[in-house]
């Protein structure tokens, strides 16, 4: 049975750390925000109600002592690099200082120099180690979900279409796109991935991408592929700005694809949904670089690019082309912001770092160091246009990897290479650090994944190169491998693993929440992930209204009460 309690007593109590709430605010928290959260029995009595709620307490009591006059953002842009756990911030942090010529530690990547931090804890409703689809849907929505549900709340099975219906969760985008703001999503993977999947869709199956890729059953009860959902998101006229990868899955079978030879469409459903998009009004669609460059945003009100038929290539091997056909991700921050920008009630956008978060399931630092400083170059591109007065900018990461940072390396020993220092807590050395039984090692390594030193169905024992797609893994028997000859520098190095695995896998430690902009004062603390969204929806008035009017807030404005999708879609003309 669950009893309700008042968070602002539990604080004066001394109580603080409930539902996050840092201490200075959370002092004051029952002067003007004092909402009352059920006390349940976890993880069982944990509802979708709950999760909003517990969530808009947390948001609340951080922003008590903030004055609502100084924290309204016009603007919010959401930047969410995938897997982008704290040991890729600094280990990207030095790689990027190190090319600068450098040594590394005492640089700073774009975002560490915002003024407002928090942790933020990563788990779903059912792992303790989360996925992207339920972790995005805990920050697009304020409640905490199943693992591999999209835009969802946790009631019903992953997979069941039917039980989704009627269960699908408000995302701040689209609260953002009905109070008539521009909106927009970015990313480097797919646009139907999960990240950004979940700022538009709705689905219990996160794998659900094009229409042949859901099961006829799912199909026949109603649900929709994400590539559909997207070109006919049913508010604000539909999606402003939508760039990345996944070019295919918009294009209806045998339509082949404008720049490989040999591939084609893979919708069997006759939906050509590129043209359906060219058909909007003030709409253009992009599949290269150049294209993207030529945009006028002046004229340019939907914009749609897909720049690979799956997802973006790598940094690193983007930069091989000459000329580059697919655009930097900061190049689509700087087109996304521009059409955007052009909306005088502001704008709502999410941009990804998604392949992060790839680079580290391959086992290869290399190229999760260098999308990780891609990211930081497109909020850098962010920062510069636009205002700190009037755009709020979240940094996050959706969950951990398992990617290490050990071993005593003297002060600018370069972070992909074999370390110089020593193998205990002695004198630095320029000698090789040596493991107990005399074999050299890199500061950077992975707990599991395919950089295991064993012989494997595609390599012999030993280092291994990336990509590493084996389906069979062999004991080691010759221990760790001999690194003195072996460029760990290279782009195709794959740090060692102890655990083998065909793919490296999510961790579950806290993630770092870095934010500017008006409102960024509440955030603080260790926070559930899902008051992201609260904070956010806290801070920008149009958002917090739409809230309203769906009945979600309390007498003091806030919204406390989870608001139906149902209610949503037959909303009234949202107020101004």
């Amino acid at each position: 049975m669950s009893r309700s309690i008042n968070l602002a007593v539990l604080v004066s109590a001394g109580l603080c750390v409930l539902l996050g709430a840092g201490t200075a605010a959370a002092e004051k928290a029952g002067q003007s925000h004092a909402i009352d959260v059920a006390m349940v029995k976890h993880p069982d009595g944990e509802t979708p109600a709950w999760w909003f709620r517990a969530g808009a307490a947390a948001a609340a009591a951080n922003r008590a002592d903030l004055p609502m006059a100084k924290s309204k953002a016009k603007n919010v842009i959401v930047f969410l690099g995938d897997g982008m756990s704290t040991a890729t911030i600094a280990a990207a942090r030095i790689l990027e200082g190190q090319r600068k010529g450098q040594s590394g530690e005492e640089n700073r990547l774009s975002f560490e120099t915002f003024p407002y931090t928090a942790l933020s804890r990563t788990y779903t409703t059912d792992f303790q180690t989360p996925d992207s689809a339920g972790t995005m849907t805990a920050i697009m929505t304020g409640i905490k979900t199943r693992s591999g549900v999209i835009g969802v709340n946790q009631v019903g099975k992953r997979g069941d279409c039917k039980a989704a219906q009627g269960n699908e969760a408000v995302t701040a985008l689209e609260l953002a796109a009905r109070a008539g703001m521009a909106t927009g999503a970015v990313t480097t993977t797919r646009i139907t991935h999960a990240t950004p999947a979940a700022t538009y869709g709705h689905l219990p199956e996160r794998d659900w991408e094009y229409d042949m890729a859901m099961p006829d059953e799912a199909r026949e009860q109603g649900c929709v592929d994400f590539a559909r959902q997207l070109v006919e998101f049913p508010f604000g006229g539909g999606l402003n700005v939508a760039l990345g990868g996944g070019r295919t899955e918009f294009m209806p079978a045998p339509q082949p694809d404008p720049q490989y030879d040999g591939l084609i469409g893979k919708r069997l459903d006759k939906h050509d949904l590129i043209k359906e998009w060219q058909a909007k009004p003030g709409a253009a669609y992009v599949w290269n670089a150049e294209q993207l460059a030529k945009i006028d945003p002046a004229k340019t009100t939907r914009l749609l690019g897909l720049f690979n038929p799956e997802h973006m290539k790598y940094e690193y091997e983007r930069e091989q082309d000459k000329p580059a056909m697919e655009p930097s991700l900061a190049d689509m921050t700087r087109a996304a912001i521009s059409v955007l920008k052009n909306n005088r009630n502001g704008f709502f956008l999410m941009v990804e770092g998604g392949r992060i978060d790839h680079g580290h399931h391959a086992g290869n630092a290399y190229r999760a160091l260098t999308e990780t400083i891609a990211f930081s170059d497109a909020i850098r591109a962010a920062t510069e246009m636009t205002s700190v007065d009037d755009t709020l900018i979240l940094v996050t990461a959706d969950h951990s990897h398992t990617m290490t940072f050990a071993g005593y390396a003297n002060r600018g020993n370069p972070i992909l290479g074999k370390l110089r220092g020593s193998s205990g807590e002695g004198a630095p050395s320029n000698e090789l650090a040596r493991d107990a039984i005399g074999r050299s090692i890199t500061t950077l390594g992975y707990a599991n994944g395919p950089g295991y030193a064993g012989a494997s169905d595609r390599e012999a024992e030993g280092p291994k190169k990336y990509p590493h797609n084996a389906t069979a893994f062999f004991p080691a028997k010759n221990g760790r491998p001999d690194l003195d000859q072996v460029d760990t520098e290279a782009p195709d190095y794959m740090q060692e693993s102890v655990v083998p695995l065909g793919s490296e896998t999510h961790s579950g430690d806290d993630v770092a929440v870095f934010v500017r902009g008006p409102g960024a004062a509440a955030v603080h603390g260790s926070l559930e992930q899902n008051a992201l969204f609260h904070l956010m929806a806290q801070a920008n008035e149009p958002i917090r209204k739409q809230l309203c009017a769906l009945g979600s807030c309390n007498a003091d404005g806030v919204p406390v009460d989870v608001p139906a999708y149902k209610k949503l879609r037959e909303a009234a003309v949202p107020p101004r």
